[in-house]
Order: structure tokens, then C-alpha cells, then sequence
């Protein structure tokens, strides 16, 4: 069961990122400001959600706590300093 509900997170993610391949920038805007634009979005973010609640759920993760617990490891991780306006991993910051 962990496996399909990994799988649905990671489906219903690429449906997401679907919506906004090959469109650029100003695209993007215009496809996020229309109505139509906003509902396909939320319907797909939505399906994220439910996936990773479920997930959650059945295995018993504290989606709350793991959110703080990895917010802090990526503030020990990607020092403001060092960070701010990089695209790097950890690792590579230096």
C-alpha cells in the first residue's frame, strides 16, 4: 500500500507539473490569473493533498512535525548567508 500511495503522490505531482511544461513565465501568470487556470490547478494540488494525507495517515506520520523537523534541518542546511540566491544543494554551497 505504501508503494501506490507513493505512486498516486508522484502521479497526481507530474499532472501537476503538467499544466505549466513549455509554458513560459509570463504564460504561467496569465494561465494562474484566469479561473479556469486556477481550478485545474487547485483540482491537481488537491489530489497531491489527499495522497500525501493519506499516506500520512495510514503510516502514521505527524505531517506537522515532519514539516518543522525538515524546516529546521534545511535551516542548518542552506545558511541564509551562503544560501540566499543559489540553486545549490547543500553539499555544494561551500
Amino acid at each position: 500500500m505504501a508503494k501506490d500511495l507513493a505512486i498516486g503522490i508522484s502521479t497526481e505531482a507530474s499532472e501537476l507539473l503538467a499544466l505549466f511544461r513549455f509554458k513560459s513565465g509570463e504564460e504561467i501568470e496569465e494561465f494562474l490569473s484566469g479561473p479556469k487556470g486556477r481550478e485545474k490547478v487547485g483540482q491537481e494540488l488537491a489530489d497531491v493533498f489527499f495522497f500525501l494525507l493519506r499516506f500520512a495517515e495510514r503510516y502514521d506520520f505527524d505531517i506537522s512535525h515532519e514539516l518543522v523537523k525538515k524546516l529546521e534541518l534545511n535551516r542548518e542546511r542552506y545558511p541564509v548567508e551562503k544560501a540566499r540566491g543559489s540553486n545549490r544543494k547543500y553539499d555544494e554551497l561551500g
